[in-house]
């Protein structure tokens, strides 16, 4: 049986990371270690789609809070990822 995911939590999550990344910038989703200098905060993580969840209509299923949250983490990662590219790490 396939599992149903409500994607407008998805769209709110993906459009408040836009934002938090347009004004926080990339850092802001990274811890500050300097033994892992590109690890990412879940906590911040959580906060997206928390903050997404609260903007949108009604409570979201627990599945597609986790969904949300994975693709926001994968998102992160991508431009993680670009930026040591950049670097050159």
């Amino acid at each position: 049986m396939a599992d149903i995911i409500d994607l407008s939590l998805v769209a709110a999550s993906r459009r408040t990371l836009e934002k938090l990344l347009e004004v926080r910038g990339l850092n802001y989703f990274l811890k500050a270690d300097a033994r892992r200098p590109f690890h990412l905060e879940p906590s911040r993580v959580d906060l997206v789609v928390r903050t997404a969840a609260k903007l949108g209509k009604g409570a979201p299923a627990p599945r597609a809070f986790e969904h949300a949250r994975k693709l926001v983490r994968r998102e992160l990662i991508r431009r993680v990822v670009g930026e040591m590219l950049q670097l050159g790490l």
